[in-house]
């Protein structure tokens, strides 16, 4: 909220005869500054990584506190650093079901958040912000073998994280998707960035060969219109158990630059992670998204786990906890 009320105070020094250049050059140092900071972490755990050996692809966390194009509720934006505390929690180890070890930093590390608030709240707007949250992806993978897994967030965030993705490895990316909701209106509320438009704007721009969707069950007449127009594979919930044997059996991204996997914690039943903004019954239980990645044939070039609210995540930590397992799973997936 209080970025918010920065870009109108930003837009009423506009009209108040402030010069523009005086705006512009002070949110470039803003912008340029947060960048180097990205890219002086990814470069030094690059290095590092490099320096150990034996690693063919890392796993970069890079956290992206976005929430205000959330058409509910804006909690996703403070998720990052409580997925960060419940992956190194005491409470449980540090290896994944696959025997990964997370202390590895061949294995795992973190370059640390786009400022995202602190952007907003010097005036810049939508447009910019996307590119510099593209751009800040694009400096993870810079640093070889490392490739990013993006914490959110809103899902508005994924579409400038696959465009990046897709620009910086020279073609589109298959996409699984896993989620209550499609996320494919054309503008929400009139929102081109909402977080229920994010994947209308990635089929658009042709960043994705193929699109499956996962775990589906609140979706309306455009949500099925949209998956019609781009050629997306929806497997509904309601038709789970008959597709179950596919979905437990993928195997992704052959012919195109790789695979990129969009978590939504909301594709799960809220009964595994009730920390979530839009709560929908009836959905993935937590061993079914498990099987679906374990299973998954493909190299994994980046992913995102997105929407989990902490401040609806009211029982013990649970989602946050849920969130970080996904994270430590996916990690597995990415890193060889």
């Amino acid at each position: 909220m209080w970025a918010r009320r920065g870009i109108h105070y930003f837009h009423k020094l506009n009209a108040a005869n402030v010069p523009s250049s005086l705006i512009e050059n002070g949110q470039k140092r803003v912008i340029d500054a947060s960048l180097t900071l990205i890219r002086e972490r990814a470069k030094l755990k690059g290095e590092l990584v490099r320096a150990l050996g034996g690693a063919v692809a890392s796993t970069s966390l890079l956290g992206v506190p976005l929430g205000h194009n959330s058409s509910f509720l804006q909690g996703p934006a403070f998720a990052p650093p409580r997925i960060r505390e419940a992956i190194w929690c005491g409470s449980t180890n540090s290896t994944t079901e696959e025997g990964k070890e997370l202390n590895d930093p061949r294995v795992l590390t973190d370059v640390g958040d786009v400022p995202v608030q602190e952007i907003r709240d010097c005036g810049v707007d939508d447009d910019r912000l996307m590119n510099i949250i593209g751009d800040s992806v694009k400096l993870v993978m810079e640093e070889d073998p490392l490739r990013p897994l993006v914490l959110g967030g809103d899902h508005s965030i994924s579409f400038p994280v696959v465009r990046a993705v897709s620009e910086k490895l020279g073609g589109p990316v298959d996409i699984l998707h896993l989620d209550a909701h499609p996320d494919i209106y054309h503008a929400f509320e009139g929102n081109t960035y909402s977080h229920a438009s994010s994947f209308a704007r990635i089929m658009e721009g042709g960043y994705a060969r193929r699109l499956l969707q996962v775990g589906i069950r609140s979706i309306t007449s455009e949500g099925r219109e949209q998956g019609k127009r781009f050629g997306v594979e929806q497997y509904e919930m309601r038709t789970f158990s008959r597709d179950r044997h596919l979905l437990e059996n993928l195997k992704l991204g052959e012919g195109v630059k790789g695979v990129y996997i969009s978590l939504d914690i909301d594709c799960l039943d809220p009964a595994f992670a009730p920390g979530v903004s839009h709560i929908e019954p009836g959905g993935l239980s937590f061993r079914d998204v498990l099987n679906i990645l374990h299973n998954l044939q493909a190299d994994v070039v980046a992913a995102d786990v997105v929407e989990f609210n902490p401040q609806r995540d009211t029982v013990d930590g649970m989602t946050a906890m849920v969130a970080a397992k996904l994270v430590r799973e996916l990690t597995a997936k990415i890193s060889k």
